[in-house]
């Protein structure tokens, strides 16, 4: 079962032993597509309907955000906004923008208020104070912006003294991020010439598909080595946008998101004879790394691309569960499933053998330390560990034990342990579970009814077939 007390930080979760799967499910909105919609609709030249939008803390504090800058966003109904563009001419904040929990929030609307002549000062929560922001702050400093984190070792708060007269930059990242590549993107949008940011490792790309979507023009092209012949490899991707251009007013349609989807598709794809199919799901190919894992450790999934939403792949994806087998996660394929590291591991945890994750060194600064918090209740539920400082080896257990677990307040932890204590003798409680509405209205809902057997239709009050609108 599932245990709330009250919305607080208090807030737990409780899981045990699941029946078997064989179901199908939608999930909510797109979180990474939800948020970018938001923050370019904002700097349209008109009026843009954003359908399907997901109802989560973390999306709801962009809102804010730039509803704090003088721009009009309507809510006629869950799911459904209304942004009206100012074509990026602000106001003055009153005061703090916060940002809550949200770093793509804080990371991507720096980019934007770095080009903006107004100045501001952006805050977050006690988790995101904690989170370094070096990485948007030297790019954008660059281009000739002003940007000072008060907090220490690069931390919130970020104090942005924006300018109208930044300079596109050609930057090259040095570690690969979606985030910081949106920051410097959005940014040149409003700068002088072109600014161009070269990735080495193929990141996530809804950026480049919004700007598509809303007639920004832009330029992205792939170096590879050995082109034409099989073993061919990627060098780099160039990204370029040319500054001075306003988005064209546009509506959006948000598809599922495969994130939200990646815990179902692990109890499935872990749970021998289960069947599970996963409906209205974005499919975009730098997001579906986790298909690409699961299938390695033996599952037997099939994803069908079933129409493109306004450049966004949707489709369905069908998974059935084996025993499976352990991996090994590590160089480029890590920036495309860095979020679904804490769920991958509750595989690793349940396969045969001992699965190696390397090159995910990010982990340590996200909402928190998510490989040492991984680590610590894998460790409590019988599973060996060993942590390095990019990752960890993780060696299958037969059967895990239920145990208290804490999250530290991070809604990929509380999720991922809920979905192993499906797999645990005993009953397993994850502590401080609030933040899982950050990303994920009604995932104990539809815990639930993968515990009691068969989930719902919907795992959301959000009408998933407006994505095909």
């Amino acid at each position: 079962m599932t245990t709330h007390r009250g919305m607080s930080a208090e807030k737990s979760l409780t899981s045990r032993r699941a029946a078997r799967i064989d179901t199908e499910i939608s999930v909510p909105p797109d979180k990474s597509i939800s948020h970018r919609a938001v923050l370019i609709a904002s700097l349209s030249n008109g009026t843009c309907e954003i359908s399907n939008f997901l109802e989560g803390e973390d999306c709801r504090s962009t809102v804010a955000a730039m509803r704090s800058l003088g721009v009009k966003i309507e809510s006629p109904e869950p799911g459904r906004v209304v942004v009206q563009g100012c074509s990026g001419r602000f106001s003055q904040p009153a005061g703090d923008i916060d940002c809550g929990n949200s770093g793509t929030t804080m990371r991507l609307l720096s980019g934007i208020l770095a080009a903006r002549p107004i100045q501001s000062r952006l805050t977050g929560d006690p988790s995101l104070s904690k989170r370094p922001m070096r990485r948007v702050i030297g790019p954008l400093g660059l281009m000739g912006a002003r940007l000072t984190a008060e907090g220490e070792k690069s931390c919130p708060p970020l104090r942005i003294e924006g300018s109208s007269e930044l300079n596109g930059i050609e930057y090259r990242l040095p570690v690969a991020s979606a985030q910081v590549k949106s920051a410097v993107l959005l940014a040149g949008l409003a700068s002088k010439g072109e600014t161009t940011v070269i990735e080495t490792v193929r990141s996530r790309d809804h950026t480049e598909r919004m700007f598509d979507r809303f007639q920004i023009q832009s330029k992205r092209e792939e170096i590879w080595e050995n082109k034409n012949l099989p073993a061919r490899s990627l060098v780099e991707i160039r990204t370029t946008v040319q500054g001075g251009q306003v988005p064209e007013a546009v509506d959006v349609a948000v598809p599922g998101d495969i994130s939200s989807a990646a815990f179902w598709l692990v109890a499935a794809a872990a749970q021998p004879d289960s069947r599970l199919v996963v409906k209205n799901v974005g499919l975009n190919p730098t997001r579906t790394g986790i298909i690409d894992v699961l299938f390695r450790m033996g599952a037997r999934i099939r994803e069908v691309i079933e129409t493109n939403v306004q450049g966004e792949p949707l489709g369905s994806i069908d998974i059935k569960g084996v025993r499976l087998r352990a991996t090994t996660i590590q160089g480029a394929e890590i920036p495309n499933v860095i979020d679904e590291i804490p769920i991958l591991s509750v595989a690793a945890a349940l396969a045969e053998g001992t699965t190696v994750i390397r090159d995910a060194s990010e982990l340590r600064v996200k909402e928190t330390d998510r490989i040492a918090a991984v680590a610590a209740n894998l460790r409590l539920m019988g599973v060996t560990v060993e942590e390095f400082p990019d990752g960890m080896a993780i060696t299958g257990c037969p059967r895990l034990k239920g145990a208290t677990l804490q999250c530290h307040h991070d809604h990929r932890i509380a999720m991922a342990f809920a979905i192993a204590g499906l797999f645990a003798d005993g009953e397993t409680t994850i502590e401080n579970v609030a933040c899982v509405d950050t990303s994920y209205p009604g995932f104990a809902e539809t815990l639930a009814e993968f515990i009691g057997g068969g989930a719902p239709a919907r795992s959301t009050p959000v009408p998933v077939a407006a994505t095909a609108n």
